[in-house]
This record gives structure tokens, C-alpha cells and sequence, in this order.
């Protein structure tokens, strides 16, 4: 009898686990992340946001099954500045890189000691990650070498001036130089974003049966403009007459307007390898995958992003606060929770990343953000909450700052020379271009778009970084 009644015990322990597990596996697990950044990439240069000279199947893909965003925002419209904004949740008026400084031999300026990331909450919730690609925000071995901000694994750049190169001497793997001895002296065979594709892949493998998060940095369509020869000739002569660049800063490149192509290829070919593994190992289902750009697209090294409309017809580019240097394409899909094909104008900013991985992972932040969770959209629930306002500073071109506000968009250039110059407005519900300066007419808007933006930054812990103050 006493046999029967632990059997029965057992057996119905059994049943229970089994069904915890099945209610784990059905509405508790912690989905995988992976978050897909591209590097100068315009709003335009993707057929799913209106690309007419080339496609890009596997992000259209993306596209299709998931959300596109159209009024999107990266954290700045240079590279460093932007990935800050986008792993503290702090805009830039809060986060301490705010501009591409570098620091010799190799690498840029650090974050602060004990700055938080996103890396660092998602360890809080059992995550193991991983950064592959671009790092540029803070040298080997500084405060915030990616090992020393959250990250368990990381290969590619540290430097971003070195990632300019797509045949470097070397990359980096965890803390140890890699050398690609194919690129040794004058030769060029080892591209480098292969590399770093393959260790993205095999950290994914290596993770498949625990949540995992990818931040995989891609480095193209980056200047230097370059490509394999196996990707060249799939568009040599298509795209004529070419776009020439003689050389200097980066290498030079005959064939411009083939090289970009060709590198954005590249990138979606990637895109969709990733994809493929995530169906293969049997995750796709438990994965959110994210895909954006840092900054709005470039016009160096011989791309000519006028003949491509790579701003998708915004004003402005790279290094621009008008919207051609900001809004970025942002695409997310999650199987089952994020509703296929749809799109989305919710007005959101990299800063808001942080907040929404909080949110899915049910991991409460402890520090401050300036950002919101963009869950409820992504999910199709109500509550979303809104931003009052954006805002943005660069420090180079004789400093720039910027504010969206609803459909008011306010732009301030030369602050460097002059911190009270004249303040540019413009309203995007009519003017998406900013092509009409409407200053003129509304006087009272002006003003408060003026006093939201003395009130939007704090002086940032490294001088380089900070304007001459404004008149109160």
C-alpha cells in the first residue's frame, strides 16, 4: 500500500511538471534577441521602404513578417554617439559619448565606469550575450570594453576609425587580438565581416537551448566602398554611368555605385542567414528579431546617396540633424506576437530599446532612462505611452542641436560659434522634407521649442562634448 501511494505521488509529481513545463514553454519563456544594426544605412536603401534601383529580399522579408517602423529615430547621426544611446537608454543630451572621438593607438573614447547597459540587464534575467561587429565606444581593456559592460562574448572591431577597413590586420576576440594573416602587407583576403558573420552564427548554435541576446554591429554600407569580386561582378555595368572616388581618406573606388549595391547585398545576404539558422536550430518561433541603422545614410568613398535617394527623399544625411540624418528604418518581427506585415507610425527613438527589453524580460530597471517601452505596439495592445519630446546634439560642424516635439521639428546649427543662433522650425505633418522654415509664423512655438532644448542636456563628464552655454 505504501508502495501505491508513492507511485501515485510520483506519477502525479510527473504529470504537474510536465505541465509547468508546457505552460513555460507556452507563455513564460524569455524569447532570444537579436538586434541587427546597420552602419549607414538611409532610409531609403531598402526596397521594403521604397528602394527602386536594387532589392533587398531577406530584410523584406523581415518586412513581411513583421512591423515597420516609419517614424523612427537613432540615437544620434554619427556612429558612437548613436550605439551610447542605444545600450544606456539615454539620449544625448543625458549620455556621456556624444560625439566619434578617438583615442590612440586604437579606439574611442569610454562610457563612465559603471555605466549600465542593456548587455548588463539582460545577465540580470539569465541572458547570455554577445556583441559581433562594431563597437566604438571605448578602447581595449578601458571602463567600457564590451567585456566590461555586460557583454559574455565579443568579436569584431573595437575601433571604429579601424573598421573603416574591411580587410583589418586584425580583430578582436574577447580580449585577444585575432589576426587575419590573409591581410598581411598589401594583400586582401580576408574580408573580415565574414569572420565576424561566422562567430554570430556559432554564438547563436552555441546558445540555442538558453535565452540569448545578439547585438551584431554590422559594418556595412560604410565607406571604405568596397567589396569580394564575387559580389562586384553581380553588378558591374548596372548602374552607369558610375560614381568615381580617386582615394585619400578611404580607398579609392572607380565603380561607387556597384560597390554600394554589392555591399548592401552583403548585408542582406547575412540578414537572411541569420534567419535561416533560427529556423533551422527550432528557435525561430522564441526569437525577436530587430533590424535598424545607426545613423541616416553617407555620402562618402564614392557612394552617391542622390543617386540611390538613399534618404528616402528626407533633407539631409549623416552628420545632418534634419531627418535624412536621424530617421532611420527600423523593422521587428517576433512569430506570434508580432502581427505580419504590419507597420507602425509610432514616433520612437533608440533610447526607448532598453525600456521595452526591461518590459519583455519582466526584469524592473533600477537606473533612469530617457526612454519608453515600445512593447504595446510591437505586441498591437493598448497603453502605449508616448514621448513628449526627442531630442538630439552633435559636436562637430560647428555644433548642432534638434527637437521633435508632436509634429513640430525644431533645428539649431553653428552652436559652437554662436549657442543662441537662429532656431529653425518645421512641421513634419505637412513638411516631412523641412523644406518650409516656419519660424517666422509661430514666434510662441518657437520659444518653447527653444526652452525644452536648454533644459535637455546636462554637461557631459568629457569637456569635448559640451557647447558654450546658452543665454537664459
Amino acid at each position: 500500500m505504501k508502495k501505491l501511494v508513492i507511485l501515485i505521488f510520483l506519477s502525479v509529481g510527473f504529470f504537474a511538471s510536465n505541465v509547468c513545463a508546457e505552460r513555460t514553454d507556452e507563455s513564460t519563456v524569455l524569447p532570444n534577441i537579436i538586434y541587427i544594426l546597420a552602419d549607414d544605412l538611409g532610409y531609403g536603401d531598402l526596397s521594403c521602404y521604397g528602394q527602386k534601383k536594387f532589392q533587398t529580399p531577406n530584410i523584406d522579408a523581415l518586412a513581411e513578417k513583421g512591423m515597420t517602423f516609419t517614424q523612427h529615430y537613432s540615437g544620434s547621426t554619427v556612429c558612437a554617439p548613436s550605439r551610447c544611446s542605444l545600450l544606456t537608454g539615454l539620449h544625448q543630451g543625458y549620455a556621456a559619448v556624444r560625439g566619434n572621438l578617438e583615442r590612440p593607438p586604437e579606439g574611442q573614447m569610454p562610457m563612465l565606469k559603471g555605466t549600465y547597459t542593456m548587455a548588463e540587464h539582460l545577465k540580470k534575467a539569465g541572458y547570455r550575450t554577445g556583441i559581433f561587429g562594431k563597437w566604438g565606444l571605448g578602447y581595449p581593456g578601458s571602463t567600457s570594453d564590451p567585456l566590461n559592460v555586460g557583454f559574455d562574448r565579443f568579436y569584431g572591431y573595437n575601433c571604429q576609425y579601424m573598421a573603416h577597413s574591411y580587410y583589418p590586420a586584425w580583430l578582436w576576440s574577447d580580449t585577444e587580438r585575432d589576426f587575419l594573416w590573409g591581410n598581411v602587407g598589401s594583400f586582401h583576403k580576408d574580408y573580415a565581416p565574414d569572420f565576424i558573420h561566422k562567430e554570430t552564427l556559432d554564438f547563436i548554435r552555441e546558445n540555442k537551448d538558453r535565452p540569448f541576446f545578439v547585438y551584431y554591429a554590422l559594418v556595412q554600407p560604410h565607406a571604405d566602398m568596397i567589396a569580394p569580386e564575387e559580389y562586384m561582378n553581380k553588378y558591374r555595368g548596372k548602374y552607369l554611368p558610375e560614381s568615381s572616388y580617386d582615394g585619400g581618406y578611404y580607398c579609392a573606388q572607380p565603380e561607387g555605385h556597384a560597390a554600394f549595391v554589392a555591399m548592401v547585398d552583403i548585408m542582406d545576404t547575412y540578414v537572411g542567414e541569420v534567419m535561416v539558422e533560427l529556423e533551422t536550430l527550432g528557435i525561430a518561433q522564441h526569437t525577436l528579431v530587430i533590424f535598424a541603422s545607426d545613423n541616416g545614410a553617407h555620402s562618402t568613398g564614392g557612394h552617391d546617396a542622390a543617386y540611390f535617394n538613399s534618404t528616402g527623399g528626407f533633407r539631409g544625411k549623416k552628420r545632418d540633424l534634419y531627418e535624412g540624418g536621424v530617421r532611420v528604418p527600423m523593422i521587428a518581427t517576433w512569430p506570434g506576437k508580432i502581427k505580419a506585415g504590419s507597420e507602425s507610425d509610432h514616433i520612437s527613438a533608440f533610447w526607448d530599446f532598453l525600456p521595452t527589453v526591461a518590459e519583455i524580460v519582466k526584469v524592473p530597471l533600477t537606473v533612469k532612462t530617457d526612454g519608453i517601452s515600445i512593447l504595446p505596439t510591437l505586441l498591437d495592445q493598448p497603453g502605449q505611452q508616448r514621448h513628449d519630446n526627442l531630442y538630439w546634439e552633435f559636436h562637430a560642424r560647428g555644433g548642432r542641436v534638434a527637437l521633435r516635439k508632436g509634429k513640430w521639428k525644431a533645428v539649431r546649427y553653428n552652436v559652437t560659434q554662436d549657442p543662441d543662433s537662429t532656431l529653425e522650425l518645421y512641421d513634419l505633418s505637412t513638411d516631412p522634407t523641412e523644406s518650409r522654415n516656419l519660424a517666422g509664423l509661430y514666434p510662441e512655438v518657437v520659444a518653447e521649442m527653444d526652452a525644452i532644448i536648454r533644459k535637455s542636456r546636462t554637461p557631459s563628464p568629457h569637456p569635448e562634448f559640451n557647447f558654450p552655454s546658452l543665454k537664459k
